[in-house]
């Protein structure tokens, strides 16, 4: 099993990204996918989860600015990150939440106030 994400970089606050993470040897089709961050220091917290068939939840802190898809035919979730916040600075990755994997190398976002 591999997770590769990608997409991440420096940005300004206020500005946007998107992330993408490509899953290698699941069944990700049948498989609830999640985003989680980690900030220095902090432990990991899940910012977005979706279901097989694309029924999304999001945490507060990013609700309204976050919105995680899917493409099933191709194993890949994506995270797109609108009006960016200092706090919202971490390495982000992707996983299954009830069945997870050996976490990838993660992407890493830095937002500038």
């Amino acid at each position: 099993v591999q997770l590769q994400a990608s997409g991440g970089g420096l940005v300004q606050a206020g500005g946007s990204l998107t992330l993408s993470c490509v899953a290698s040897g699941i069944i990700f089709s049948h498989t609830i996918m999640a985003w989680y961050r980690q900030a220095p220091g902090k432990p990991r917290e899940m910012v977005a989860r979706m279901t097989s068939d694309g029924v999304a939840n999001y945490a507060d802190s990013v609700t309204g600015r976050f919105t995680m898809s899917r493409d099933n035919a191709k194993s890949t979730v994506y995270l797109q990150m609108k009006s960016l916040k200092p706090e919202d600075d971490g390495v982000y990755y992707c996983n299954a939440p009830f069945a997870p994997f050996a976490w990838g190398q993660g992407t890493l976002v830095t937002v500038s106030s």
